[in-house]
């Protein structure tokens, strides 16, 4: 634990580093950079996030953070950088997700997947590249956080989820995305989050349209749309039919995302007891209220 002395010398290193910024509105923001805050944490023998977190706590905002606080405030941002979250599967949907949250500034990012990338991902999956082919997906999704956020720890799991070992992959999350292709996983991914007593947030994406649900412990969850679990329920969708356009799985990545953030920081309504459907071809976002 840092000693009171310790933590009175980094707010004062803190303080010291801090610069005015104008912005175009007018408001003034006292800020610093991302440079000094990483000075810092070496002079003082402590984290970049620890010193990020210090900072908001005395009203000086990180740099790569001030695009943020407008929407979730200083409070908001504390909280995503003192946050957990499991991101299960690194491909389209999981791949995007673990950018954005890195992007947003949660702490801590806990990455599963036991898949490599193919040239059948490069049409739409973010961190595949021709030159990052055969790679294991989660070895690039950590090295694509750390060029991103450097303040952002990454734990990675290079295994398939299942029924065995999901709750002990997941556990210390407070949140866990979906980033997976296939239904019985979700459903394992689900029972897992209502023992360990934390929210998940699904989506699925197929052709030109996605869906999304959030679902926390006490929810009726994926059963409201599927049914209860059993051996009749299809292992996928129309997806192995019509295909995943890159926009598709970007889309519903960025509404996952938007469903973290609101559940770490309290801030928004999270989609429950709702399915929400979007299509891009129409234009058009259903809400499907489901059986509490």
């Amino acid at each position: 634990m840092e000693s009171s002395t310790a933590r009175e010398g980094t707010i004062q290193c803190i303080a010291q580093s801090a610069e005015a910024y104008l912005a175009p509105g007018g408001k003034r923001y006292a800020v610093i950079s991302l440079r000094k805050a990483a000075s810092i944490a070496r002079s003082e023998g402590t984290s970049t996030k620890e010193v990020e977190i210090e900072a908001l706590k005395q009203g000086i905002i990180p740099w790569r953070y001030l695009r943020n606080t407008g929407t979730i405030g200083l409070d908001g941002q504390i909280a995503l950088l003192e946050s957990t979250v499991a991101v299960v599967g690194a491909g389209g949907l999981g791949g995007t997700v673990i950018e954005l949250l890195a992007r947003q500034g949660v702490g801590h990012l806990i990455i599963i997947d036991n898949d490599r990338f193919t040239e059948v991902n490069l049409n739409r999956q973010l961190m595949s590249t021709e030159r990052n082919l055969s790679e294991y997906k989660v070895t690039v999704a950590a090295k694509r956080v750390g060029q991103i956020n450097s303040a952002v720890t990454v734990t990675t799991f290079r295994e398939r989820l299942t029924g065995e070992n999901a709750q002990n992959l997941l556990s210390g999350a407070g949140v866990v995305a979906d980033g997976l292709d296939n239904l019985s996983s979700r459903l394992v991914v689900e029972k897992a989050c209502r023992q360990l007593a934390i929210p998940y947030v699904y989506a699925s994406v197929a052709g030109s349209g996605g869906q999304l649900m959030t679902v926390f412990p006490e929810d009726v969850g994926l059963s409201s749309i599927y049914g209860p679990p059993s051996d009749s329920l299809p292992e996928h969708g129309m997806e192995t039919k019509i295909g995943i356009p890159p926009a598709t799985p970007a889309m519903m990545a960025t509404l996952e995302t938007q469903e973290v953030v609101k559940i770490i920081t309290g801030i928004g309504k999270p989609a429950r007891h709702q399915l929400l459907l979007v299509d891009t071809m129409e234009c058009a976002i259903d809400r499907i209220e489901l059986r509490r």
